[in-house]
């Protein structure tokens, strides 16, 4: 009998729905305090994820919602390569 794997999900903080963990976008802030977008999605450090809706990166940019999670601020850069990760082929 094979057993199937379940697949982990996270919550967008944007649009607040529960999706499986290889459709988000993560991003990091690491003990020492750097703030990046984590391709590999295993680095050390607090996570906060985003679906790759055009809403949501709409919405993490208009109220600063990566601010809000890591209780920092998040340059600008940051929330470029986020957009464009999710939008880098059109």
């Amino acid at each position: 009998m094979k057993t199937v794997k379940k697949q982990p999900s996270r919550m967008c903080i944007a649009c607040r729905e529960m999706k499986p963990k290889a459709e988000l976008t993560r991003v990091v802030r690491t003990p020492e305090g750097e703030i990046f977008v984590d391709e590999s999605g295993k680095a050390a450090g607090r996570g906060a994820y985003v679906c790759n809706q055009k809403e949501c990166l709409q919405k993490i940019n208009a109220k600063k919602l990566l601010h809000k999670s890591f209780s920092t601020d998040v340059k600008k850069e940051v929330y470029e390569r986020i957009e464009e990760d999710a939008f880098g082929n059109e």
